[in-house]
């Protein structure tokens, strides 16, 4: 991974699908960010969450936008690869043991079951909501038992960021083996159901996937978008003079 905008990023998919699938092959434990504008706003303003996100075992750019314009900046051709992409990757190679934490019991009732049509084993794993309280409030060590016990590959992640990064940092400590991947709203994408869709397939080609997260969730997401372009000048021409 190189610093790109203070944070690591891999933009090389097949390097991120080996690290990925070394540090299960090894017994390992560790986590993996999706950066979006977010979650890279907060890493910029908050010094725990840099430190969380460049202490992962890989980050990926879940922003099309914010790869576009690093790509302008470095001259090369860089592409994102969403972290709704990367479960469905690491979901379609059937290979795995899972499990599956946070949200709400309805989408992983319905996540569950739109799954198993992908790899039928899936029927069979951990799906688990967790109360709603700050994320320095979870009892990790309790959480941590119940997912060691079945002793998965995989532990899929959904909070939402800066959540969700925070929650990966603090319960890796206590977990024996297995790759934490946080996220959010891919749950909610591939459940097909509630409010939360993810853009058609012709805004996010057009890089536009943001505007429909806009309107889609505007109280929560606006104030997020407008945190993000406020601090993107300051962070482009930092990125220009170091290059």
């Amino acid at each position: 991974m190189k610093e790109y905008f203070n944070v690591f990023l891999e933009f090389d998919k097949e390097k991120v699908h080996q690290i990925i699938k070394n540090a299960i092959k090894e017994n390992k434990n560790g986590y993996v960010c999706a950066i979006e504008s977010n979650n890279l706003a907060v890493a910029n303003k908050d010094k725990a969450f840099n430190e969380v996100v460049n202490k992962s075992l890989v980050n990926v750019c879940d922003g099309s936008n914010i790869a576009w314009l690093l790509g302008k900046i470095h001259k090369k051709n860089f592409s994102s690869y969403t972290g709704s992409d990367l479960f469905c990757h690491f979901i379609e190679l059937r290979q795995y043991k899972q499990y599956f934490i946070g949200n709400t019991d309805d989408i992983l009732d319905k996540l569950r079951y739109e799954l198993s049509l992908i790899d039928v084993t899936i029927v069979d794993m951990p799906f688990k909501s967790l109360p709603f309280r700050k994320v320095e409030d979870f009892n990790y060590k309790e959480i941590a038992e119940d997912i060691n016990l079945y002793a998965p590959d995989i532990i899929w992640v959904s909070l939402g960021a800066p959540k969700q990064e925070f929650f990966m940092a603090n319960l890796s400590p206590y977990i024996t083996k297995g790759v934490m991947f946080g996220v959010g709203a891919a749950f909610n994408f591939m459940a097909k159901t509630g409010s939360v869709r993810r853009a058609p397939k012709w805004m996010r080609d057009l890089r536009l996937e943001w505007l429909y997260r806009a309107f889609e969730e505007p109280r929560k997401n606006v104030p997020r978008y407008w945190n993000f372009i406020k601090l993107l000048p300051k962070l482009v021409y930092n990125e220009c003079v170091s290059r």
